[in-house]
């Protein structure tokens, strides 16, 4: 099964991240993703750019709003986010629970990602989808 582990975190938590030495991270989070290499369930991991590069689109209203971030009501932002092939939703949590960029203001999101087959295969989209994955070697 595939999990998204969505990392989140208040301004002043990122704030305090800013002050760690950047290749000191780099070496925490790269040690944390050999170990999620080794054991075989890492698909995918990327961190997110600055809030303030980023926009919402709002479908509120006709035609839908698009805002500048950084996003004013938001308590926190997602900063990054780690995709994982496990056996289930504990192997998931079990993983969070090891990643290094935790304290006061930190939190992972935890998501199954629902995959293909659980859609309904006689559907016009579902197939075509599922021809493409295959042309591109994503199944």
């Amino acid at each position: 099964m595939k999990y998204m582990l969505i990392f989140r975190a208040t301004d002043e938590a990122l704030a305090k991240m800013r002050d760690i030495d950047h290749n000191e991270m780099i070496e925490t989070v790269g040690t944390y993703n050999q170990e999620l290499i080794r054991a075989g369930v890492l698909l995918a991991a990327e961190g997110l750019a600055d809030a303030g590069e980023g926009v919402v689109v709002d479908y509120s209203s006709e035609p839908p709003v698009v805002t500048d971030g950084p996003y004013g009501e938001t308590k926190e932002l997602f900063f990054g986010l780690y995709v994982l092939n496990v056996a289930s939703k504990e192997e998931a949590v079990e993983w969070a629970k090891r990643q290094p960029l935790t304290g006061p203001g930190f939190k992972t999101e935890i998501r199954r990602v629902t995959g293909i087959d659980e859609f309904p295969q006689d559907n016009e989209w579902i197939k075509k989808e599922r021809e493409w994955r295959e042309a591109h070697g994503q199944l």
